[in-house]
């Protein structure tokens, strides 16, 4: 069965407003909530990016059932591997194994502000590969030193670990992260609705594989002129595809980037305004492409409203 999970945008809304989402999401229905992971917004209009970490400790306290997860976090530059390790385990400690960590090779957006150097495509996905080595070699709770080519982990142990196993997700978008998936995580985490990604996740891990996240956005509104209007203030940065939005390095940068992006030249990725079966049909096509894993996204301040709406207008017509 299709599960059906509420986005938490840290980049639009404040840690409480997270919270306060998360328990609305919970009670309308929801199956789980997904959290980016954000150092910045992408836009000076979105206006935030607390730490998703202590927001997500908040949420398993607050929380009895719906479940939990990251979309995406990046534990190779910004982050220390085993400090994502330890992170994960004390969450999933806190929400009876409710939790589940998506890792991806990050935006420079956020992990170039410790200084660190931004490595390239290839580089970042062997870094990706390593540290995931490294949290299921720390979630086991013994006592553990690694020599990688990029980390290096020196007598670590975890001492609150879950009962169950983390099940782990990859963001994926081309081959070469696909087989990285296939090798290391236990399912994969998409954007667009392709079929073709799907099918050779599928093939790479033996004709089955695990969760496959997909992120849909939907710019609910009272009107599809507000919807439009929202979602090019608020995410007009996804006219373009993450190998230019990967490289930009700051707020400045995406501001600038999306200049020349108009209202319209999103009409065709972004659904917008209060008819339902124009939401509907968008989400059906991530369900055609084979995405058991959907996550719902909306921009804008009205977060109560849209959840409103997917409970009583498409969580109905979705089950």
């Amino acid at each position: 069965m299709t599960k059906f999970g509420y986005k938490l945008m840290t980049e639009e809304h404040g840690p409480k407003a997270l919270v306060t989402n998360t328990v609305r999401a919970e009670a309308a229905g929801f199956d789980f909530v997904s959290i980016s992971d954000h150092f910045h917004p992408w836009l000076e209009a979105q206006g935030h990016a607390s730490f998703a970490w202590s927001v997500l400790g908040a949420i398993a306290h607050a929380t009895d059932r719906i479940g939990i997860t990251t979309g995406l976090t990046c534990p190779i530059i910004r982050y220390h591997p085993a400090i994502i390790a330890q992170a994960a385990a004390t969450i999933a400690v806190m929400s009876d194994d409710r939790f589940s960590l998506a890792v991806g090779a990050g935006e420079r957006l956020n992990e170039h502000v410790t200084g660190a150097l931004w490595p390239s495509t290839p580089i970042r996905h062997e870094m990706l590969g390593e540290a995931v080595d490294i949290l299921r070699l720390l979630w086991d709770g013994k006592v553990h030193s690694f020599e990688g080519q990029f980390f290096d982990v020196d007598h670590a142990q975890l001492y609150d670990v879950p009962d169950k196993p983390i099940v782990l997700t990859l963001g994926v978008s081309g081959p070469k992260s696909i087989a990285l998936a296939a090798e290391k995580a236990d399912g994969i985490m998409a954007t667009s609705p392709d079929s073709e990604i799907v099918q050779n996740y599928k093939d790479a891990a033996g004709g089955s594989g695990g969760p496959i996240y997909g992120e849909v956005m939907l710019a609910w509104a009272p009107t599809e002129e507000q919807g439009r209007k929202t979602a090019h203030e608020r995410f007009r940065f996804s006219a373009f595809d993450w190998s230019v939005n990967s490289e930009l390095r700051d707020v400045a940068g995406f501001e600038a980037a999306t200049k020349y992006v108009r209202p319209e030249d999103l009409k065709d990725t972004i659904p917008a305004g209060p008819d339902a079966q124009v939401h509907l049909a968008a989400i059906r096509q991530y369900l055609d492409a084979g995405f058991d894993h959907l996550v719902l996204a909306c921009p804008g301040d009205d977060q109560e409203g849209f959840i409103r709406f997917v409970e009583a207008e498409l969580l109905p017509a979705l089950r």
